[in-house]
């Protein structure tokens, strides 16, 4: 697959989810909550979680329709924990890809409203009432709900916060991001995956080759957040060396922690060629462009 084909599926998957998600986001919510919830989610950002899931459901010729129910899902999810961890009770950030947080741009009581709305919407469009199997929709909900519960991203977002000004080391580390970030990208993997039938090795693949993305993904996070600028990242740079929150930069120093980064993608693609159906797929290119975010 050339570049130029990976950048056409991706920019077609991308307008995909900007339609879905401007169908299912209601604007007629009451009092401004459907304006807040737009602008926290719609218009902006790389849309990678859906890229998985609807690239994994293609790897294993699943059914698109139900994947593109789950990339929705996990987007919203996502949306609403940035809502969430910008507020000032969380990272106290203003700038979120490109524009000011949602606090800033519709108050705290707002944000938190909007978050939640977002959180509860994931679920109904898991869950409609024809068109997807019932043993499907548990499946997704009970993938999506653990990567974003206590065990998944909250809690890691729980350990980042109790974090501040305290030294981990490395393993302390890898569990704080493997659930605040890495659960949820492993999440849209195998939620992709569960709308098709891998097998019980092409399963095993895609779960590792998740976590050592979702890993990955925040490997190359703590890197530019001190090798970019804030116009460049679309937020606030420099704020996790500002705050003394343990990063992998501050851990294992900026060299060590890039070659680590490419160390997690090229764990991730031998995880894909150890199942010959999911070889030369689409999923070969995000683990590629994760790490190139950096270059």
């Amino acid at each position: 697959m050339s570049d130029l084909q990976f950048d056409a599926w991706a920019a077609a998957q991308r307008q995909r989810c900007e339609t879905l998600l401007d169908a299912w986001v209601p604007l007629e919510a009451p009092a401004g909550l459907g304006e807040a919830m737009r602008y926290a989610v719609l218009e902006g950002g790389k849309r990678l979680r859906p890229l998985l899931a609807l690239a994994a459901c293609e790897a294993v010729q699943g059914e698109t329709a139900a994947a593109e129910r789950a990339a929705i899902a996990v987007e919203l999810i996502h949306a609403y924990s940035l809502v969430h961890d910008d507020m000032p009770c969380m990272d106290n950030d203003v700038l979120r890809r490109g524009k000011p947080t949602v606090h800033v741009a519709f108050g705290e009581a707002q944000a938190m409203l909007a978050g939640d709305a977002m959180q509860a919407l994931a679920f109904e469009v898991l869950t409609p009432d024809s068109g997807l199997d019932l043993a499907l929709q548990a499946r997704l909900c009970a993938l999506l709900a653990r990567a974003s519960g206590h065990a998944g991203m909250a809690g890691g977002q729980a350990i980042d916060l109790a974090a501040i000004g305290q030294p981990l080391n490395e393993s302390q580390l890898r569990d704080m991001h493997r659930r605040k970030t890495g659960l949820l990208l492993q999440a849209s993997v195998m939620m992709g995956a569960a709308c098709g039938n891998p097998s019980a090795a092409e399963h095993q693949a895609l779960l590792t080759y998740g976590a050592d993305i979702g890993l990955a993904f925040q490997v190359v996070d703590d890197i530019l957040d001190v090798t970019q600028d804030s116009a460049t990242l679309g937020k606030t740079a420099g704020k996790d060396q500002e705050a003394n929150k343990p990063t992998y930069v501050s851990v294992l120093g900026l060299e060590a922690s890039r070659r680590y980064a490419t160390h997690l993608r090229d764990e991730a693609l031998a995880a894909l060629e150890s199942a010959p159906r999911l070889r030369s797929q689409r999923l070969r290119e995000l683990a590629f462009q994760v790490v190139a975010r950096e270059c």
